[in-house]
């Protein structure tokens, strides 16, 4: 990953990403840091308007879900702590251009109000993203991408309910997706189904903008 394999006491590490689902690689990340530092913050992403979360193809499942994906694996009193801080609140367009817009500061210090220690440091394995991290000065470490992208394994799992009937009961553990997911994941994300479904054949509407998906809904 580029730092040191010493256990760095007293000192944290910030995971900002979309977990949307939780994955193998988002694991084996996690662990990694948590084996690095003395504290993981992962935080889950949020859109909201009129304090509604917004959830659409690409952000299917909401940050109640993904924090249970991450504590189902974890327990809640590993070193590892979710957290609810980093959140876009419509209209989305305030927070851009980012370093100039204030609303964006704004959101970088309320991701870094509720870190109990004084040294930390960012994990992003995206090297745009780190550019922009370093610049917020939440002091990015190098990294490498996650081998299994969140986004095939979404596709993976809207190519299944497409094919199913309003009658389908899983039936199992073995589809293709769930070898990249966590087991204690997968149940959930079968708890949840129906997102699943209700997402499968909806349009993408979100917006790509420098790097970042906003939703379409509260964008403007």
């Amino acid at each position: 990953m580029g730092y040191s394999n010493h256990k760095q006491f007293g000192k944290a590490v910030l995971l900002l990403a979309h977990l949307n689902p939780v994955t193998n690689s988002h694991i084996r990340i996690i662990s990694n840091l948590k084996s690095l530092y003395e504290t993981v913050y992962i935080f889950p992403v949020r859109f909201l308007e009129h304090k509604r979360e917004i959830n659409t193809r690409s952000f299917p499942f909401s940050y109640d879900i993904r924090r249970a994906m991450i504590e189902t694996v974890f327990g809640s009193t590993s070193g590892v702590v979710v957290l609810p801080d980093y959140v876009f609140c419509a209209p989305y367009i305030k927070y851009l251009p980012p370093l100039v817009s204030p609303y964006s500061w704004f959101l970088r210090n309320n991701i870094i109000r509720n870190i109990s220690e004084s040294k930390f440091v960012s994990y992003t394995g995206d090297w745009i993203e780190r550019i922009g991290l370093k610049l917020y000065r939440l002091n990015p470490v190098k990294a490498n991408r996650l081998e299994i992208s969140a986004s095939s394994i979404k596709e993976m799992m809207y190519a299944q309910a497409r094919e199913e009937n309003s009658n389908y009961q899983p039936h199992g553990y073995d589809e293709d997706w769930q070898k990249d997911i966590p087991v204690e994941v997968s149940k959930l994300i079968w708890d949840n189904w129906i997102l699943v479904k209700k997402y499968a054949s909806s349009p993408d509407e979100t917006l790509k903008i420098m790097g970042m998906k906003f939703p379409t809904q509260g964008f403007f």
